[in-house]
Parts: structure tokens; sequence; C-alpha cells
């Protein structure tokens, strides 16, 4: 293959100025407000454990793609009649590790910052006249990106993050025999801003304690005037900070209606006295027909909703299903006419949009007792209240200006109350 020799003219784009990094840090930033910004409508029913800060360490294994033999035409002093190329081996891949850190703005996206080491990728190119070109290229830099998450269950999500890389690569040159190098710098170098991007999974095992698997993808560099692509594909360990516990379930206990006084019973009337000659009938007594007893409130209880939901969602949790379980058993053997089911929420948020929260909710729970825990469906009743029938009163919560400070001052207004009635 022949040599051609030419001048390289690299493109200077505004991305591989001295500038580049913190540009590419606010813009990211902006979108993360964006992003949050997006979201707040759905926001009503927060909880605390999905805002908090984060870091985290992992490793993995990397595999380049760079054009080796462009890269040995560039660097190499052509001889009379060129260079041809008979044997290329490679070795693109090797261990690589991250550390990170980062804030969790809510359920959904997260802005992360971090540095990385991509390892080393080395080729050796066997030339005609006999010659040997050998290059070594170590990848290493900063990152920041936006990581959005898709819940997929409780615990269990999907991740895709894109980001901005601010990374060098250096080049290590080494010949032998006709192979010749056209620079005298054997150990190039370059730093410029590129992009990346990359998808994964995590499973929370705890609230400090989080493991993520990924595949990414960054653009690079290969120090003399071209680009590649390196994959890493990586285990990481991540450990939020302050991350909070789903709020405590609490049941509050209604004392049941006071059993009404029993009716009177019927008072005969008086024997008449009987008469000297003519013997009187027999009396007739007025029997009154007690009226039927009435269903009577037996049992009232209220569940927060931060403890049988998920943040703006209307599937039954864990923990609210284990609560559901053991009112369940407590009704048994209890003679009840109807249960009803009654959904709140707080006045954030728009009205039709707490209403329809609401009856979800109260279907779900409504759904669980007669399918899982069979009870009569017959009996059984849901509705949504939406923010109309709040525990609060409406200065409890004035001069909060902070969400996060009026959402905890509403929380009594977000709740799910089961109505038990029936005779005694």
């Amino acid at each position: 293959m022949k040599q051609t020799q030419h001048a390289q003219v690299l493109h200077r784009s505004p991305w591989h100025t001295p500038r580049a990094l913190p540009i590419a840090l606010t813009a990211l930033t902006a979108l993360a407000a964006a992003a949050c910004l997006a979201s707040m409508p759905a926001q009503a029913q927060a909880q605390a454990q999905d805002s908090y800060p984060y870091f985290g360490f992992g490793g993995g294994q990397t595999r380049a793609h760079v054009d080796e033999q462009r890269i040995t035409d560039s660097v190499l002093t052509a001889p009379v009649g060129g260079f041809s190329s008979y044997a290329l081996i490679h070795d693109r891949r090797d261990t690589a590790y991250r550390v990170f850190g980062g804030y969790q703005f809510n359920r959904y996206v997260a802005l992360e910052g971090g540095y990385f080491n991509l390892g080393k990728q080395n080729f050796t190119n066997t030339t005609v006249p006999a010659g040997h070109l050998r290059a070594d290229l170590r990848t290493q830099g900063l990152n920041a990106d936006l990581v959005f998450t898709l819940p997929i269950t409780e615990n269990f999500s999907a991740l895709a993050r894109a980001g901005a890389t601010w990374g060098r690569t250096r080049t290590q040159l080494t010949t032998d025999g006709a192979a010749a190098l056209n620079t005298s710098n054997v150990s190039p170098s370059e730093r410029k801003v590129n992009s990346k991007l990359g998808v994964g999974l995590q499973y929370a095992f705890s609230q400090g304690f989080i493991l993520r698997g990924e595949a990414e993808r960054y653009r690079i560099n290969d120090a003399v005037g071209g680009h590649g692509n390196t994959n890493l594909y990586s285990v990481n360990l991540v450990f939020p900070f302050g991350r909070s516990a789903p709020a405590p379930m609490r049941a509050a206990y209604v004392a049941p209606a006071p059993m009404p006084a029993p009716m009177p019973a019927p008072m005969p009337a008086p024997m008449p006295a009987p008469a000297a000659v003519v013997q009187a009938p027999a009396p007739v007594v007025a029997v009154v027909q007690a009226p039927a007893p009435q269903p009577v409130p037996l049992r009232r209880v209220s569940y927060s909703a931060e403890s049988m939901f998920s943040f703006d969602a209307s599937a039954v949790r864990p923990e609210g299903r284990a609560a559901l379980d053991t009112f369940a058993a407590e009704l048994a053997g209890t003679a009840y006419s109807t249960v009803s089911v009654e959904g709140h929420t707080d006045r954030m948020g728009s009205n039709d949009y707490n209403q329809a929260l609401s009856q979800r909710r109260a279907e779900s729970v409504k759904d669980y007792l007669v399918r899982i825990k069979g009870l009569d469906a017959g009996k059984l009743s849901a509705s949504g209240k939406g923010e109309s029938q709040p525990t609060t009163k409406p200065d409890d919560c004035k001069g909060q200006t902070a969400r996060a400070a009026l959402i905890t001052c509403l929380q009594p207004d977000r709740r799910v109350e089961i109505e038990v009635s029936g005779t005694r």
C-alpha cells in the first residue's frame, strides 16, 4: 500500500476550545432543570426518598475501535515506492474503571459527573520493506451526564444516559527496521471534548445501596488527528446519601358508634275485672313490631398514601399489601354489610388530576381486597374524593414556600380510608 504525504488541517470547533467543558456542563445543567420542571405537575404525591445525592465507583472491560491503518499512514515516513502492510496484530480490550458522583432530582432524572480511565489499546503493524510500528493508546478524563431512569418495579429500573467528556488520549509510538516516524514526537497527546451515550439496568437492594450494570460508548481521539470509539461494559456500585425510607404505615383507628338503646318491650293491657254474671272475653294484647336494625359503622381505618403507593402511582406497594392483609384478617368473621374505600389527595396539583389519582388508588385497594383476600365484591365500593376533604386546615401550611416543606406539611391529607358498616 502506497503512503501519501499530506498536510492535515484540523477543524477547531467550539467544542475543542479550553472553555468547552464549562459550556458542556452548563448545557447539561440547563437540560436537567428543564426535565425537572416538566415532571413537576406529577409531583403532588412526591416522596423524599426520590431526591438525594450519591457517589459510586465501578469497573469493567473496554473494547476500542480505532483506524490502525490510518494511524500508520499518518506517522510513518514512506520510502521510495511506499509501504505495504501484510500483518496487523491488535489488542483492543483492557480493564477500565470510573468514579462518579451525582444528584437524583426526582425518580426520573439525575445529573452525574465523574472521572474515567479506559485503559490501554495497542496494535503492531508489520510493513514491507521490513519494519514494525507499535502504537499504545491510553484515554482518561472527566465526564458530565444526564441520567434518565425508568422504574420497572419498586426496586428495579432501566437507565439511559447522554453526556459530554473532556478526555486526554496519549499515544506512544515505537518503530524498528525500515519503519521510520515522520515526526520527532513519539508520545503525542490530545485533549478534546467528545460525546458519550449509555444504557443499563439498576437494582436498589436498600435505601443506601444500588447495583448498576451499564454499557457505554465513548467517542475518543487517537492523538494523531483521527477519531474512534471505545465501548465500556461495567458493573457499578452506587451509595445514596440521606435517602429516606418510605413513610411508616399509619392506621388511625376510629372507635365504632355506640350501640343503639334497645326498644322497650310492649306493655300488655290490664286484665278487666270479671263480671258477676256475664263472663268477660279474653283480653286482646297488642304486639308492636320492632323496626329492622339499621347498619352502623363498625370500624374506620386510615392509611397514609406514601406508605400505600409509590410516587404518582396507584399500584399497591408491598408495605400496603401487608397492611391490607392484616385488615382483611381482622375483618374475618365480622357480620359486615358494606366496606367503603375512599381515596384522598392534598391540594397540590389540579383538581382533575387529584380526583383521577384518588379514584385509581381507591379502586386498587378494592381490587386487592376482592381479588386477593376474597372479600365479597358486592359489598365493597370505591370512590375518589380528590382534595375535597382535607385533614389540614386552610391556614395550617401558610408560609411554606419551599415545595418539599409544603409536601411534608400536607402529608395528612394524602390518605386512603376504609369504613366497615354492619349490624350488631
